[in-house]
């Protein structure tokens, strides 16, 4: 059964109120056994919205720049992940 807001509501204050489920029912004027029915529906929908754990790769990312200042006044600023292999005949291009 999909649960009303009213429900929802009910369960998320009585969960805050610090209350016996009884003494919340009696307060509000609800039937302790409706009240566990639709506590039981809230807890069946909860479980499939609970946290978990995924698998995740990460690869490290350096920002910033690298600046090759030749000394014939060449200036050339790229990235951090650029090859090594095209840096290195960057460089022998420019002698």
């Amino acid at each position: 059964m999909a649960l009303t807001i009213k429900w929802i509501n009910h369960i998320e204050a009585w969960q805050h109120s610090g209350l016996k489920q009884s003494e919340y029912c009696r307060q509000q004027g609800l039937n302790d056994n409706t009240f566990g029915a639709r506590l039981s529906d809230y807890r069946k929908e909860q479980k499939g919205t609970l946290p978990a754990l995924i698998s995740v790769q990460l690869q490290a990312s350096v920002t910033g720049n690298i600046v090759l200042k030749h000394a014939k006044g060449h200036q050339v600023d790229m990235p951090t992940s650029t090859s090594a292999p095209w840096l290195a005949e960057l460089l022998r291009c420019l002698d």
